[in-house]
């Protein structure tokens, strides 16, 4: 496995911990890593609503790399309750299809990290709206 999926999930497992944020919002059941094309690594995690208001960790994630000046993704990690299941939801896709239209299909998504599963964004959305 390439270090830098390591760095990554190092990153990832640093803020990942569910936590009880008020009655009615908790956090960190999921917890997400980004690489930005610059190689920079940026995190988030899951904020969960009683009223839909949430994000998921991948949107965090992509949301911290954007506020930070950056756009363009190179590799998606995330660690989640169910460690062989690593996929982005559909929002989460449609967000970085719709960051990188030219060239989603080449970022590459950790699916299960135990058994080094890799797969593009292309291979998870082969007939996306955008083309």
């Amino acid at each position: 496995m390439e270090q830098i999926w390591k760095d990554m999930y190092d990153a990832a497992k640093a803020v990942f911990g569910a936590r009880k944020i008020s009655d009615y919002v908790t956090c960190g059941e999921v917890a997400a890593a980004v690489l930005s094309k610059s190689g920079k690594i940026y995190t988030g995690v899951c904020i969960d609503t009683c009223s839909t208001l949430g994000i998921c960790a991948e949107r965090n994630a992509i949301f911290n790399m954007i506020t930070n000046g950056e756009q363009e993704i190179d590799k998606v990690l995330c660690i989640s309750p169910n460690p062989s299941n690593g996929g982005p939801c559909g929002a989460c896709r449609e967000l970085m299809v719709q960051l990188m239209p030219e060239s989603y299909k080449d970022i590459r998504i950790m699916i299960d990290y135990e058994n080094e599963r890799i797969m593009t964004l292309g291979e998870l959305t082969p007939e996306w709206w955008i083309g």
